[in-house]
């Protein structure tokens, strides 16, 4: 028990890409479908699912903290909110709890789009059964599952102004989180330096030319979520 709360990396080693990942995959995928086919039940219980999304969200996010904190291993270079999905955690908590239209529109495209590349592509450094493996796959997929209950269930429409509001917040975010780079020594949305698992960035060039890259990438998964969106709503509106 005290292992699977435990710092020792080499206890519990994390592959890409092995079982223990590509099952975390096919949960968000499963899931993902299980909201769309099951989305009147949960229409009809709508406030108690959402209780369950926000406490989910917030009691492994601060365990993860208290984690951290209890031996000694909490450092504002790393533990800030101002990673991607660390903000997008916080949306989706307000989200939950507002049903607010504009932070839906915020977060659809960077929660979606941050956390599927954070499943994908992780930096996760403990696997299967360490505790920092179900809190950081079962965050990442949250944040996603509330972007696609607030499309599916209660039927939010992502639009070409909030793709606009989610790159302006995304680049004022990355303002921030240079700032703090540069005080910390940190590595905050990876705008220091590349991660150290293969990722998307691998292929993006060196530093700082990535980092441009990486803006045109973020535009254009936003601009695909949305046409794909579009199309499946039209194509329920033909039905």
């Amino acid at each position: 028990m005290n292992n699977t709360f435990g710092h020792e990396y080499s206890l519990f080693p994390f592959e890409a890409f092995s079982f223990q990942h590509l099952m975390m995959i096919v949960i968000l995928i499963g899931g993902t479908i299980l909201l769309y086919a099951k989305k009147n039940y949960l229409k009809e219980h709508d406030k108690a699912v959402r209780i369950l999304m926000f406490l989910s969200l917030f009691v492994l996010e601060a365990m993860y903290h208290i984690w951290l904190f209890k031996d000694g291993y909490w450092d504002i270079s790393f533990t800030l909110p101002l990673q991607l999905c660390s903000l997008s955690l916080i949306l989706c908590l307000i989200l939950l709890t507002t049903k607010s239209k504009f932070i839906f529109q915020i977060v659809f495209y960077i929660g979606i789009t941050g956390a599927t590349m954070a499943v994908i592509t992780p930096e996760l450094f403990l696997g299967f059964p360490h505790f920092r493996y179900f809190q950081f796959f079962i965050t990442h997929i949250f944040i996603i599952w509330t972007c696609f209950y607030f499309w599916m269930i209660h039927e939010y429409s992502p639009n070409g102004k909030g793709l606009i509001m989610s790159f302006l917040f995304l680049n004022g975010s990355a303002c921030l989180a240079f700032a703090a780079n540069r005080m910390t020594g940190g590595n905050y949305m990876f705008l220091a330096f590349k991660p150290s698992n293969a990722s998307l960035l691998n292929y993006f060039g060196p530093f700082p030319y990535y980092i441009v890259t990486l803006e045109g990438a973020a535009l254009f998964f936003f601009f695909l979520l949305l046409v794909i969106c579009n199309k499946v709503k039209l194509k329920e509106i033909q039905r």
